[in-house]
């Protein structure tokens, strides 16, 4: 973990929890902040804060906007998904820069997600991952909270684990879903949430339930990837939805998950009965 950058700090921003919570923190400490909301993605609830909506391509606006208010540093945030391309509308600088952002595409989410850093770090801007502005709201060794794991469901929650690190390192996805030593489900592109939703319609037999708790939920994240921009969430609604899944619990490797609302994960996890986690990620 690096310090933040000292400065106003441009936040781009997708779908989900996670950029209304470092645009929160920004306000709790006084920093400087202007909002890049993606048009399609961002959520309404971050127009409380200043800023402007943006294509995807509009390069060049973003950039300017930037320039504008002052920011010398960006924090890419949210969950985006994967555009159509031949759809996209580049401003004059979009256009520059897309054939290479899309030829990046081509060789996967992290090669990606790499160029378009690239094109910030080009004009000037220090990148901040979202755990650093956070201030160290990443899941701690040991259990956090009242429950722990039992030797079998430490097993399984390892095996996620490693399932997810082997898809990672295919560029797949983040997480998977353990349950007997039976891999439920793996994480794709449609996100944690759905993957969950997609093991709770899965037969009683194969998976706990409430009464019964079994099965981990376990994030890693891909070992190609750079932290700064996609580094693991969970959030409350991740135990919810885990919970009705009939799941015991959900992990992840310590310092290398985000924790959205850690109290109120906390309190869903022993409401709820299911253990949260952290694996030494050694």
């Amino acid at each position: 973990m690096t310090a933040p950058v000292a400065g106003r700090l441009g936040l781009i921003a997708g779908g989900g929890e996670l950029p209304q919570a470092i645009a929160r923190r920004c306000e709790a400490e006084g920093r400087g902040l202007y909002v890049i909301r993606l048009a399609g993605f961002s959520d309404t609830q971050l127009e409380r804060w200043p800023g402007e909506t943006f294509g995807m391509a509009e390069i060049g606006g973003i950039l300017k906007a930037l320039k504008r208010e002052g920011c010398t540093a960006i924090c890419l945030a949210g969950t985006v998904n994967r555009p159509d391309f031949k759809t996209l509308k580049p401003d004059l600088k979009g256009a520059s820069v897309l054939p290479g952002i899309i030829a990046a595409a081509t060789r996967g989410d992290d090669a990606l997600l790499r160029k378009i850093l690239s094109v910030f770090e080009n004009e000037g801007y220090a990148v901040e991952g979202a755990d650093d502005i956070l201030g160290g709201h990443t899941l701690p060794l040991g259990a956090l909270g009242g429950i722990s794991p039992t030797t079998d469901q430490l097993s399984d929650l390892r095996k996620a684990l490693h399932v997810a690190e082997k898809a990672g390192e295919l560029d797949i996805g983040q997480g998977a879903v353990v349950c007997d030593g039976l891999v439920l489900a793996v994480e794709a592109q449609e996100g944690t949430d759905a993957m969950l939703a997609r093991v709770a319609g899965l037969p009683a037999d194969l998976r706990g339930s409430g009464s019964a708790r079994k099965g981990t939920l376990g994030k890693a994240p891909k070992p190609i990837q750079d932290l700064r921009v996609d580094m693991p969430v969970i959030g409350t609604r991740t135990i919810e939805l885990a919970a009705a899944a009939g799941l015991a619990g959900v992990g992840g490797l310590a310092g290398h998950l985000i924790l959205i609302d850690r109290e109120g994960i906390i309190a869903a996890a022993d409401r709820l009965g299911l253990f949260v986690w952290g694996e030494d990620p050694s």
